[in-house]
């Protein structure tokens, strides 16, 4: 069974001298922004590893080359834009396969690199949901940063709207959500 912050119930992480803050917050677009606007493109798929923690992450580069990384997110349950703790692994493609073949949830999105915010645009059941982030590495920059007017609503602090709980969500869950902050996804 796991948690909402999807670890194992009953079972605590310790920081370790690896992992590090993780600041960032997050908002609601209407609809991706115009491909003018974007500095780079990358489709990146996450599985999140059933019973932990853990989250294994394939991202298609721009120049055609592949990021590969395993990803330990443990949250912390106050609002605001220190979202917890985050350790990252980088793969070769041979460790990528071999973690690939433990039982996951697969969430799919194309990320849009702009100024200021990276942007998700979600595949399959999310489909329609864009969310844009902005990370931060001093708690100041974070409270200081005034989101662009495309920005209809921030949910940094909507557990809703983190990977580990829409990975779960259903595309009636996506829809209840997004029409609470006045959307409604386009049906392409």
């Amino acid at each position: 069974m796991t948690d909402k912050a999807g670890g194992v119930q009953g079972q605590s992480v310790l920081p370790g001298k690896y992992a590090r803050v993780e600041r960032e917050r997050r908002f609601l677009l209407a609809e991706p922004p115009a491909p003018a606007a974007v500095t780079a493109t990358r489709v990146i798929t996450d599985r999140y590893l059933v019973g932990t923690r853990l989250r294994l992450r394939r991202a298609e580069l721009p120049d055609g080359g592949c990021e590969l990384k395993l990803t330990q997110k443990v949250p912390v349950a106050r609002p605001g834009a220190i979202q917890g703790l985050i350790t990252n692994t980088y793969l070769s493609p041979a460790e990528y396969e071999l973690l690939a073949t433990l039982p996951a949830a697969v969430l799919s999105k194309t990320r849009l690199s702009l100024p200021t915010l990276g942007v998700d645009v979600f595949d399959g059941p999310l489909r329609g949901l864009v969310l844009a982030e902005g990370e931060f590495t001093t708690d100041e920059e974070a409270q200081s940063f005034v989101p662009p007017p495309e920005c209809v609503a921030e949910v940094t602090d909507d557990a809703r709207f983190t990977g580990g709980r829409l990975v779960q969500a259903s595309r009636q869950d996506l829809l209840r959500w997004l029409a609470e902050y006045g959307l409604r996804p386009a049906t392409h």
